[in-house]
């Protein structure tokens, strides 16, 4: 058989749906789910993709008239149902973890976000980055409220999902987003002032020579 065009995928798919495209569509997901998520997901692998490809299909369906043809159709399909999986992914990821286990270690030493971390840089560029973030970390204690220091520490520091941030705190996400634009807006503020330099110098600092 012939592969679909993007004319006759858009057709087999709106109302009444061929049940022929529906089958094919979702094994062409399944296919593509199982060879991105095999080196990420140990344990249920088929169980998962099963779940995000009909989760994805249901996006598809409903956002067929946004599919534009530039690219071809199954291509697309496939980037929504990546976004579907590595978003659940993410949400799971978080669903169990307390804030207090985000930002302190288990032996309560301070926490140390991703970017001092990178085995690329060199010794004085680590130095410089270490410098600068004691900076911010003063800042973060002394210039945030309590709220904006968990939601910084959280977020920004260790790279938990807004979602997940909010759930925790018992907000929702416009309100986190407000807060967490209050308190980077206070940082950069503070870190002119007391490092002397502008916020693109500052982050000339952690960029890779």
């Amino acid at each position: 058989m012939e592969p679909r065009t993007n004319q006759e995928w858009m057709e087999d798919l709106r109302e009444p749906i061929s049940e022929e495209a529906l089958i094919e569509l979702r094994q062409i997901l399944i296919r593509g789910l199982r060879a991105t998520l095999s080196s990420r997901v140990n344990q249920n692998l088929d169980l998962l993709v099963e779940d995000f490809v009909q989760e994805a299909i249901i996006k598809i369906l409903k956002s067929l008239e946004t599919f534009r043809g530039e690219s071809k159709f199954t291509t697309w399909a496939q980037k929504i149902a990546v976004h579907v999986a590595f978003t659940e992914l993410r949400r799971r990821r978080w669903k169990d973890i307390s804030l207090q286990d985000i930002i302190e270690t288990p032996d309560g030493d301070e926490y140390t976000p991703v970017i001092l971390t990178d085995p690329a840089i060199s010794p004085e560029q680590e130095t410089i980055q270490n410098d600068i973030f004691s900076i911010v970390n003063d800042l973060i204690e002394t210039e945030l409220t309590e709220k904006q220091q968990t939601a910084i520490k959280a977020g920004m520091l260790h790279g938990m999902p807004l979602e997940a941030i909010a759930q925790k705190m018992g907000t929702n996400r416009n309100a986190l987003y407000k807060l967490i634009h209050d308190a980077r807006k206070r940082l950069k503020q503070r870190l002119v002032e007391k490092t002397g330099l502008s916020v693109d110098e500052v982050m000339d600092m952690f960029t890779s020579q």
